[in-house]
């Protein structure tokens, strides 16, 4: 007799074994109708797994009680629709075989083999969303059916695709104790595939369902094998979600970094200087400066310290950290001493012997630094420290070298050399506490003064499972509760990740959610016991005895490329006017207007308000529209009537028409002060003022 413990904590008892979507119908028909799947025990499954144990049941839904779509909805809903689009491309493209077609965060794809005669291209889709409406109307029910590993291999070889062998062959190697199929329908009648699942009940529960793009892909990843087309595909529980995901993409496309970083010449990555390194262009690196000497200031004003430090050290160092040979695969390759290299060289080591003699220490070597840590930590070491001293809080710009997979690289916010605001503070156990409260006010600082509100907040714990985290149990105790702690000081919801952690340590992330919901890790801050322990630091106690300090590692920008991608996508490249790398444009309505335009110019130069002049021949009506495709903040027009009342016309980004006319002298006073507070007080709402003052 199951019992059935729902997420109210309430008990459902049945005197035989049944069925999730009885135990739906037992609570209401509505729940049924609406039920999509469901969790057992924590275990997402089909609405019809048989229920003959005691057991936790929670139904999966389209949407939570906050009207939000359900994670584990979207999962059903998309495996289900790599099922219906397979059949569908099936039906239409003779010879097709199917490989694998997994869910993904914003859709699912397929894999399938397609005959060289039966090329399949884009032109196709109209038709294919076609059949996949058909089979959704159908209305079919997805039913599981297993058998046994030897009849379920016999009854694969007889259909003999070697795709679908080798995925069974991978589950039984992977313990399967049998083999499990799908059918769209009926079992033997209808389409079927070789499926774990869960899906959802039927064909009909799929609300809406689009083929979004097709690229190339080769089996098990490896180019020497066969070829094969991988389409992608999408499936929301209904139509407006749909299209508000579309629209969603649309918008994305806009903001795209890369082609706003192009457009607007902020950065250029250059295949002679090497995939995943950026170069900052004049304009770039404005934001970037601006951005560094914004954090800069409020670092100031809680006692950091500037520090510089080289792009390599030697590998001793970072095997003393750990992140050699822990990072080995994200490093750069060490440099190993020219006379070293000519040494082996005469011997005819192989490089499986160099990598062997760097990593046992037999050879020297140096390292591109992976991160900054290490260099900080000597930095503190390199002279005694006191209880009165600390806390000891070193900051910089850091730059460091990550080894990414060339398909993994993504304009700036995935790439091979970047910059962090890092800082490390040195601080005894009881200042952890007040510490962690200051690193992330800073962050929040960051995120109200760009207005960055879509964002989550992850404490990073360690996965005790896992053989990766280096140091005693209980210090790691004491730094995630230290995490815990501050995280619940923030008054926001936050959640608690075993898994995420540093490998010396715990971790807070920002998580930002950009324009197309994807999310980006930017700010973060780590607790640290175990560097300190690795290196020995220490500092003289009040008892006049040694103590160990407590590390605390932060970047609230993390990565400044990262952080600028995304700034980018964020403000669509129409930054806040602080930021902006071009404020102000003036455009003289002809050439008798130059030399007044020049005296405009002159006067926002010298309050240092980034400033161009366009006294080009062309119309002011075009001068406006480069203008505004360059996403300056202010444009302001000069002509005769301005240049006699001492005066501009002034037109703000993203407002059709003119403000108005504004003194010359005010316009650069009211616009300092917009810079300089970063936007507490702003041209456009000095116009708005005098408008309600009229």
């Amino acid at each position: 007799m199951p019992n059935i413990t729902l997420p109210d904590g309430s008990v459902r008892s049945f005197a035989e074994p049944v069925t999730a979507l009885d135990v739906t119908m037992d609570i209401g028909p509505g729940l049924a109708k609406a039920a999509l799947g469901c969790k057992v025990d924590g275990v997402l499954s089909d609405l019809s797994t048989l229920l003959s144990e005691d057991c936790e049941l929670e139904i999966v839904t389209a949407t939570d009680r906050q009207k939000n779509l359900n994670p584990d909805a979207l999962y059903l809903l998309r495996h289900s629709a790599a099922h219906v689009m397979a059949e569908a491309i099936q039906r239409l493209v003779p010879g097709v075989q199917l490989v694998y077609g997994p869910p993904l965060e914003h859709g699912f794809y397929y894999d399938m083999a397609i005959p060289p005669e039966s090329a399949l291209s884009s032109d196709l889709f109209p038709e294919i969303e076609k059949e996949i409406q058909k089979i959704i109307g159908e209305d079919r029910p997805f039913t599981r059916y297993e058998m046994p590993v030897a009849d379920g291999m016999n009854k694969l070889e007889g259909e003999g695709s070697k795709f679908k062998i080798d995925n069974a062959q991978r589950a039984i190697d992977a313990g399967s104790e049998g083999l499990s199929w799908y059918a769209t329908g009926e079992p033997g009648k209808d389409w079927e595939d070789l499926c774990r699942g869960p899906h959802v009940p039927s064909s009909g529960r799929i609300g809406a369902c689009k083929v979004m793009s097709l690229a190339s892909a080769y089996w098990h990843g490896d180019e020497n094998s066969d070829s094969l087309t991988r389409v992608y595909g999408t499936a929301f529980p209904d139509k407006k979600s749909l299209n508000a995901y579309l629209n969603q993409l649309e918008e994305a496309k806009k903001r795209d970094h890369r082609a706003l970083g192009r457009k607007l010449g902020l950065f250029h990555i250059d295949e002679m200087v090497g995939q995943g390194l950026v170069l900052w262009t004049p304009k770039g690196a404005v934001v970037r400066e601006e951005l560094q000497q914004f954090i800069s200031g409020e670092l100031r004003k809680q006692g950091y310290e500037q520090v510089f430090t080289p792009h390599i050290g030697k590998l001793d160092l970072f095997k003393t950290s750990g992140h050699f040979p822990y990072y080995q695969d994200s490093q750069y390759p060490p440099i190993v001493m020219r006379e070293s290299l000519e040494e082996m060289a005469t011997e005819g080591c192989s490089c499986a012997d160099l990598s062997n003699r760097l990593r046992e220490g037999d050879i020297e070597g140096y390292l591109l630094k992976p991160m900054n840590c290490p260099f900080h930590i000597r930095i503190y070491k390199s002279q005694p420290h006191s209880y009165r001293d600390l806390p000891v809080r070193l900051a910089e710009f850091g730059t460091v070298y990550r080894w990414e997979q060339s398909g993994e690289l993504n304009g700036m916010t995935r790439v091979r050399g970047f910059t962090q605001d890092d800082a490390h503070l040195f601080c005894t156990e009881e200042q952890v506490a007040g510490e962690l409260q200051g690193c992330l006010s800073i962050v929040k600082k960051i995120f109200s003064t760009l207005d960055i509100t879509d964002y989550r907040v992850r404490v990073g714990l360690r996965d005790t499972d896992s053989s990766k985290y280096v140091g005693d149990s209980e210090l790691w105790d004491r730094a995630e509760q230290a995490c815990i702690d501050a995280a619940e000081s923030l008054n926001v919801q936050f959640s608690q990740e075993p898994g995420e952690a540093a490998f010396y340590g715990p971790k807070i992330d920002f998580v930002v959610q950009d324009v197309i919901g994807r999310e980006w890790q930017l700010g973060t801050v780590q607790v640290d016991y175990n560097l300190p322990r690795r290196f020995d630091l220490s500092y003289i106690g009040a008892d006049n005895a040694q103590h160990r300090p407590v590390m605390i590692h932060r970047a609230p920008f993390g990565s400044m490329e990262r952080f600028v991608g995304v700034l980018i996508e964020h403000f669509a490249g129409a930054f806040p006017t602080w930021l902006a790398p071009e404020q102000v444009r003036v455009l003289p309505v002809s050439e008798k207007s130059n030399d007044y335009a020049g005296k405009v110019l002159a006067a926002l130069k010298e309050a240092h308000v980034r400033c161009s002049l366009d006294d080009s021949n062309e119309r002011v009506q075009a001068k406006i529209k480069v203008g505004a495709e360059e996403r300056i903040p202010y444009l302001l027009i000069v002509g005769p009537r301005d240049a006699e009342s001492g005066s501009v016309s002034v037109r703000a980004r993203g407002i059709q028409k003119d403000l108005g006319a504004m003194e010359l002298d005010r316009f650069v006073e009211t616009i300092a002060n917009e810079i300089a507070t970063r936007g507490a007080g702003t041209v456009i709402q000095s116009f708005e003022m005098s408008s309600a003052q009229a």
